[in-house]
């Protein structure tokens, strides 16, 4: 989410002045072309220290030479989506190929499935599982290890949304309301028999959605929902990024946070909350511990560490690739979700038309929280249940996983052994409703 699960804005100079704002993407632009002939000469540097037909090469100078002109490249770079590299699966034991293709498009997303070929149809049943991603200055390849998770026992499908700065002004604005329609049409094309995990910031959209869909009672409404470190309700426990939004305010945001897309990028002149910001923040929350990682790059450089480079270099190709997000959605989900609490009041609507989350009976719901999550407080997603009162107890679960922080609710090797399978189980269980209840056991 733009504040809180990313705290982009946490990190922002104090009150600087709005009328430095406007142009500050030109003057970071500027920059970055400035630097290009330096990036060029360190690579061209480290090329050269790293010839083993180079004698300097095998010397401690020489390999001190290459890491610091390697370090220098990495850390002014400007880092383009990751792939998915996700080219095969375990399915029963059985390796099985997966092909990315696009099923659905619009100009600020595309909807990717996670296609296995199967040989044969699996023993058990594999749910489809629709991911939304967050869009909040991380691509959608943050989630990798997400969809590697289920893809062995559920047929996935994930929403990879747009760089705003690569989408031209005539593709028209995008809106929380327009993130909200977008969560519908995917589901509806999608065609019923569907599960929708949220995972983070589209906790929020995807209640709303869902609701909408239950009002009007559409027959593609999915099957289940699992919202997983969301900001339903950022009054209960809120963190300090929770509580920025609150003391800062809308115009703050507004003026301080929001520029235009310069040229040469498809998007010129479209307004949009920069990743390079966002960035900032990332960074500045944990400025200690990013200094040190790259000190330890530059000695695991140095010695040959090859392993522990590797890892450096996939954690940070991701950490550091950042995407702009659309002003009118970035400013509606600060008002909507961190200031208003439009949701948990009663008070969001979509289309001029009131979200009533009551509305919802078919649809099972599991939330999930982090212990020591500092995103997303405790009982801000666990929420939910108290404005979903029609879904009947049965086919509600809450779960919190102890020792994992924000990240950890959707990655990392406790998700795998953990959560992931109780989601499963929640979706086999609890969330089909030919399966048995516990009433109807006794």
């Amino acid at each position: 989410m733009p504040i809180g699960e990313f705290g982009g804005a946490a990190a922002l100079p104090g009150d600087g002045s709005p009328f430095l704002t406007a142009p500050m993407y030109w003057f970071y632009e500027m920059g970055h072309a400035a630097l290009t002939p330096s990036r060029a000469f360190a690579d061209a540097g480290r090329m050269f220290f790293k010839n083993p037909a180079n004698p300097f090469a095998h010397t401690p100078g020489g390999k001190a030479y290459a890491a610091a002109f390697e370090l220098f490249e990495r850390t002014t770079r400007r880092y383009s989506q990751p792939d998915w590299g996700i080219s095969s699966t375990l399915v029963g034991g059985e390796r099985v190929a997966v092909h990315i293709t696009s099923v659905w498009e619009r100009p600020f997303c595309r909807l990717l499935h996670f296609e296995r070929a199967l040989e044969h149809a699996p023993k058990r049943p594999q749910p489809k599982v629709l991911i939304v991603a967050p869009m909040s200055g991380h691509y959608a390849t943050l989630l990798r290890g997400t969809v590697e998770a289920f893809l062995p026992t559920h047929e996935v499908y994930i929403t990879d949304w747009a760089d705003a700065r690569m989408v031209p002004l005539a593709a028209g604005r995008f809106d929380l309301d327009d993130y909200i329609d977008y969560v519908i049409e995917m589901l509806q094309v999608l065609g019923g028999n569907m599960h929708v995990i949220a995972v983070c910031q589209p906790s929020v959209p995807v209640v709303a959605a869902v609701s909408i869909m239950e009002a009007s009672r559409d027959p593609f409404v999915p099957l289940s929902m699992t919202l997983m470190g969301g900001p339903i309700d950022t009054r209960r426990n809120p963190t300090a990024v929770n509580n920025l939004a609150a003391e800062r305010g809308i115009e703050w945001f507004r003026s301080h946070v929001i520029t235009k897309v310069p040229f040469p990028h498809p998007g010129v002149m479209r307004n949009v909350y920069p990743g390079f910001l966002q960035l900032n923040g990332f960074i500045s929350m944990n400025l200690d511990r990013h200094v040190d990682a790259h000190k330890r790059l530059f000695s695991h450089l140095v010695k040959g560490d090859g392993d522990l480079v590797d890892k450096h270099r996939v954690f940070y190709d991701e950490y550091l690739a950042v995407m702009d997000l659309a002003a009118e959605y970035y400013l509606q989900t600060v008002d909507t979700v961190f200031i208003k609490h439009a949701l948990p009041k009663g008070e969001m609507t979509h289309r001029g038309k009131l979200v009533e989350p009551a509305k919802i009976n078919r649809v099972a719901l599991m939330t999930v929280e982090g212990e020591n999550d500092d995103i997303s407080g405790l009982g801000q997603t666990e929420a939910t249940h108290a404005l979903c009162s029609s879904i009947p107890n049965h086919r509600r679960v809450h779960y919190v996983q102890k020792g994992v922080g924000h990240y950890g609710v959707f990655n990392g090797s406790r998700f795998k052994s953990e959560i992931v399978p109780r989601i499963s189980d929640f979706m086999m269980t609890t969330a089909n409703p030919k399966a048995p209840t516990a009433a109807a056991a006794e």
